[in-house]
């Protein structure tokens, strides 16, 4: 018997068991016997006997089927409730993992309403309330979204009008790194043979990037960045430091021609003493907030982060050059496209006023 998705019959299938069942009862009333109807119909006898049970306490009503399972049962109100408990996870309701099943759905709707649900029927009323079986977005276990909504309506929020009060930028600040293994892209492959994508085994080093997504109302927004190659080798740096962080800073500063409030996460380096010197030395133009812990969807660079490896997916590069000139170009293209920075600021939610 083939299954619509979701496990449920498709209409035909249902409408095929329906008339099977009328033929039953035909034969019922022909006096035939249960292994004769079974074979004649091509179902189990256990079937047949049930069948002949309700036929004989209610009669042709009891043989026909009781319309599909996915038929509402629930009042506005449930329905409103099982959607609510669903956006908590599975994990609030007692479950190791965190993906949502048929029969998970249909036992937490026993447990809420004490009402049977069928999976086909559990399909059949997520769908009616608009739910679908989708890839999921990833969020640390620590995200705090109290402080996430505070720093919204606070910190952010006086940020923007302090920005708007000095006719200042607003910018975002964030750092990502790239390895000699390329992030992993869809790509087309044959049905039940997984699609391999070689690269280098050999090979060692890493490409770290910082940049800054710069917003203001009636200018056209702009991304900065910088990238600093590490390959191992004695005293040199892995990453960015302190000093490389006050010359992007300052670097902004110059390109926008104007004041800077900076927005970025709490990094170590962030935070320590020559970066708070450095930021009180110069307060007549740069103001700083701290993003909550864990909180990356309220960054707009993480977007562009995405945009750029995104764009190197799958690539099998030679050596650490040829990252570094991929991640270089994708940059540069960016640069010239304020739309997509405007975009990676639409994804976060956030709201410039102007």
């Amino acid at each position: 018997m083939r299954y619509a998705q979701g496990g449920g019959l498709t209409d035909a299938e249902r409408a095929a068991r329906e008339r099977i069942r009328l033929q039953a009862v035909e034969r019922f009333e022909g006096g035939e016997k249960n292994g004769e109807i079974a074979a004649a119909l091509r179902v189990s006898e256990r079937s047949v006997e049930r069948w002949r049970r309700a036929w004989r306490e209610r009669g042709e009503a009891g043989v026909q089927s009781k319309g599909s399972p996915g038929r509402p049962r629930l009042g506005p109100g449930q329905l409103a409730r099982l959607e609510k408990e669903l956006e908590r996870g599975p994990l609030a309701h007692g479950w190791a993992d965190q993906q949502w099943t048929l029969a998970r759905i249909k036992t937490l709707i026993g447990r809420l309403f004490h009402v049977s649900y069928t999976v086909e029927g559990t399909w059949q009323l997520l769908k009616r309330l608009g739910w679908s079986w989708q890839q999921p977005a990833r969020r640390a276990i620590e995200h705090d979204d109290g402080a996430v909504e505070g720093v919204v309506g606070g910190d952010l929020a006086t940020g923007k009008r302090i920005a708007a009060e000095r006719n200042a930028w607003l910018v975002f600040e964030d750092e990502a790194g790239q390895s000699m293994t390329p992030p992993r892209a869809r790509t087309w492959g044959r049905i039940g043979r997984s699609p391999v994508v070689r690269v280098r085994a050999r090979g060692s080093g890493r490409l770290s990037m910082a940049g800054m997504t710069c917003f203001k109302p009636g200018e056209r927004s702009r991304l900065i960045y910088a990238v600093r190659e590490y390959r191992g080798r004695k005293n040199q740096p892995k990453g960015f430091g302190r000093r490389d962080f006050r010359e992007l800073i300052v670097r902004a500063r110059i390109q926008l021609g104007g004041p800077i409030v900076l927005v970025w996460d709490n990094l170590r380096l962030h935070l320590t003493v020559g970066m708070r010197e450095f930021i009180a030395a110069n307060a007549d133009w740069l103001t700083v907030f701290q993003l909550p812990t864990y909180a990356p969807d309220l960054n707009p660079t993480e977007g562009i982060w995405s945009l750029v490896k995104r764009d190197i997916g799958n690539l099998a590069a030679a050596d650490l050059g040829q990252i570094t000139r991929a991640v270089k170009r994708r940059l540069e293209r960016i640069q010239y496209r304020p739309d997509l920075v405007d975009g990676c600021l639409a994804g976060t939610g956030l709201i410039l006023d102007g």
